[in-house]
């Protein structure tokens, strides 16, 4: 292998671990927030446990996230820097759902162990559910319709 290929292939790896790790979400604390952003984690976190804040860039986007416990249960929310809600991950009981919804998600997780489920809402519409699945010493990610149809693309 001549020094020409070593060097290409060197920047290669170095730009996809690039790519990957900017694209990953970043911890912050509240006080790194834009003020738009603050006026609605104070409003849609009332009542609730703030758990924490990220940020990250999506498709070109920064956005900001909050962790909340709302009633129990795991909810996020994605926002843009104007502070509109842009996406909610909210966690669900799979025995709330309906039949359809179960079935699709059992049937997507094949042998492996639905640990939690989560609607995902984009701009206030139900566009998908998501499994948290586990099998064996592996954990992914499973995702269907609202009417437990399978995606033609995550979301």
């Amino acid at each position: 292998m001549n020094l020409f290929s070593k060097v290409s292939g060197a920047m290669l790896v170095l730009g996809l671990l690039f790519s990957v790790a900017s694209a990953q979400e970043k911890k912050i604390t509240r006080k790194q927030l834009p003020p738009a952003v603050e006026r609605t984690v104070a409003k849609e976190s009332e009542g609730a446990t703030v758990k924490g804040f990220a940020t990250e860039v999506e498709k070109g986007q920064r956005l900001y996230e909050a962790a909340l416990i709302v009633n129990g249960h795991h909810r996020d929310i994605s926002m843009n820097r104007r502070g509109v809600i842009v996406e909610v991950e909210e966690e669900v009981s799979m025995d709330s759902l309906p039949a359809t919804v179960q079935d699709g998600l059992k049937k997507a997780a094949g042998s492996g162990t639905i640990e939690m489920v989560e609607s995902l809402t984009k701009s206030g519409k139900l566009v998908a559910y998501e499994g948290h699945v586990k099998r064996g010493l592996k954990r992914s990610e499973i995702q269907v319709g609202p009417q437990g149809e399978k995606l033609k693309r995550p979301e």
